[in-house]
């Protein structure tokens, strides 16, 4: 259902005149300031980084211009939808969707058609695959707290060890007995290559609520970042400020209201006083920020919350056509990469030179470890031979690379965080003026129109409504459309057929 308007939290509601603070510049943030100053209200945003879009960015280099990852522009969320039109306009191009899954030396169209799966897998890991099905469907484990159960229970054993277990650990760097069942509730029912296996069997009733993917996605002609970059000098033109390299240090609280908010800058510490505030940054270090120090209790919850890293490496290739996806999922564990982006097929705009490839390279990693500490150079030749191992392109034609460091870029659903994050959530919602929205401020999986979706439920939380934006979960908007009334002279979020 659409996230309850009538939660129980009281938001102090907007005064002519008065001044909203938003702490981060990417898709939530830039959300609710370009919302915010449309209708003439005083807004200030920060922002810790040199670049606008949080994971959302688009990273230049040399003229060639890439993702931080992938990032399609799907959703069914209507404002959503007509917020992206408006501020790209005819920027705002179709891009043919193909993408595969690597596995055992072998490509599997991703999602998987029945023929190409079976003979990938070979007749007798097909039949063993089913057959495991079948245990699973007849006797299924009565227990589903983590990933391992929640994919066995819909997909078998087999299909688990095959498709989802190596490629998940390789992603959050965990087993999968220790990532709550929750996030493969939301991020793994995509998958079909278990529907288009069991469909040849006729055993696929289970797996017949599994939605496909579609084929073809809306891109921003250079890469989403350009969404954001957009939207960042709408909301200056409209009086706003975009106040960058300004790192959120202290929140300070006062009677349960935050008063003013101090940033860090190459200049020094700056204070900037509020009205309301919203916040995108990290549960964890907005926790660390708040002045007074919040009790011990909600420090060492805030203090458990964990974060999955990212590693981005750009190869530039000299050598056009490497293959046809927009991007690959590695699932052998014989690499390291996880997932490789082929950035002329989102959009030839990115890749300024013909005859030349941009590569993005992925690596998951956590701050800290060899990944992360590697040199950039290392990090390069790393990205080149398995690139070349993989079959996809001639080492050689390597010309150039870059890499990009993305500290917190996943929020991890351990079995521990669900009980820090209500700990953390029951101290900071007595902070009547103080509002947290997208992925990283909700320490949630969303994907970018949802993290657009809480920023837009924040805002009209200002202007006197009270939706409980906690709810908004990661496959919201494909249970229901969601559009704007228009009455009075006011608009809101409500739900079709609500």
């Amino acid at each position: 259902m659409m996230p309850d308007a009538n939660a129980p939290r009281s938001i102090t509601p907007l005064h002519p005149g008065q001044h909203v603070v938003i702490v981060g510049a990417g898709p939530g943030g830039l959300t609710a300031a370009y919302l915010l100053a449309k209708d003439g209200i005083a807004v200030t945003v920060v922002e810790a980084d040199e670049t606008v879009g949080g994971i959302s960015r688009t990273v230049e280099y040399h003229g060639y211009r890439f993702d931080i990852g992938g990032h399609r522009f799907f959703t069914k969320i209507e404002p959503v939808q007509a917020l992206w039109e408006e501020i790209l306009g005819d920027e705002f191009i179709s891009v043919p969707r193909l993408s595969r899954i690597y596995y055992n030396g072998k490509f599997f169209d991703y999602p998987l058609k029945a023929m190409n799966a079976l003979l990938g897998l070979g007749v007798w890991q097909s039949t063993l695959c089913m057959a495991s099905y079948a245990r699973a469907h007849f006797r299924p484990s009565p227990v589903e707290d983590n990933l391992e159960q929640w994919v066995s229970n819909r997909f078998g054993t087999r299909l688990y060890q095959t498709f989802f277990k190596t490629y998940t650990e390789k992603v959050w760097g965990m087993p999968c007995t220790e990532i709550r069942a929750e996030w493969a509730a939301q991020r793994i029912q995509n998958l079909s290559l278990g529907k288009a296996i069991l469909s040849a069997a006729s055993l696929n009733k289970r797996s017949t609520k599994i939605k496909s993917l579609i084929n073809e996605f809306r891109y921003p002609r250079l890469g989403p970042g350009q969404m954001w970059e957009l939207a960042r000098d709408r909301v200056v033109e409209m009086g706003g400020r975009v106040l960058m390299r300004h790192k959120a240090s202290a929140l300070e609280v006062r009677d349960g209201r935050v008063v003013a908010l101090r940033a860090t800058t190459p200049a020094g510490e700056r204070r900037i006083e509020g009205d309301h505030f919203i916040s995108t940054m990290p549960v964890r270090s907005l926790v660390r920020a708040l002045e007074p120090a919040v009790p011990a209790p909600v420090r060492a919850a805030a203090e458990g919350l964990r974060y999955r890293d990212f590693i981005a490496v750009a190869l530039i290739i000299q050598q056009p056509d490497l293959f046809p996806d927009n991007w690959i999922y590695i699932h052998s564990p014989g690499v390291q990469v996880g997932r490789i982006q082929n950035f002329g097929n989102w959009s030839q705009a990115m890749v300024p030179q013909p005859g030349m490839s941009c590569v993005g390279m992925e690596y998951f990693c956590f701050q800290g470890d060899g990944l992360w500490t590697s040199r950039d150079e290392d990090l390069i030749d790393l990205a080149r031979r398995e690139l070349a191992a993989l079959g996809l392109a001639d080492a050689d034609k390597v010309v150039d690379g870059t890499v990009v460091r993305m500290p917190k870029a996943y929020p991890i659903y351990d079995a521990a965080y669900k009980d820090h994050l209500e700990v953390v959530r029951g101290h900071l919602d007595r902070i009547t003026n103080l509002q947290l929205v997208g992925r990283n401020g909700l320490h949630k999986y969303n994907n970018q129109d949802h993290s657009m979706l809480t920023a837009m439920m924040a805002v009209e939380n200002i202007r006197g409504a009270a939706h409980d934006v906690w709810a908004v979960n990661t496959d919201f908007d494909y249970h229901e459309e969601i559009r704007v009334e228009r009455a009075a002279g006011t608009k809101r979020l409500v739900a079709a057929g609500a």
